[in-house]
């Protein structure tokens, strides 16, 4: 099992909590979200509760399905973790 760095789990929850803000404004349930667009439901919520890292190209279909960019995503994740953030120093 790889082990995360308190940084990286920080990177993982806070890309959660994006995607569940972007889509709880849709005002859609995680399980008909998951439903309409395909997406493994048991996934979504482990990725919404910052419990597993979001594959890149689920985190495409993610965006596709709340109808932002890919980069829209991004520029929000980055604004959560502030300018500060960097994974460079992870080991201390």
């Amino acid at each position: 099992m790889q082990r995360h760095s308190d940084k990286s789990l920080q990177l993982t929850k806070k890309l959660g909590v994006v995607i569940r803000k972007l889509r709880t404004q849709k005002k859609v349930s995680c399980t008909k979200f998951a439903y309409q667009f395909d997406i493994d439901k048991g996934n979504l919520n482990r990725i919404e509760n910052g419990l597993i890292d979001c594959k890149f190209t689920t985190l495409w279909k993610i965006s596709v399905a709340l109808g932002v960019k890919l980069t829209d995503i991004i520029d929000a994740l980055e604004d959560e973790l502030g300018e500060s953030f960097s994974l460079d120093d992870e080991e201390e």
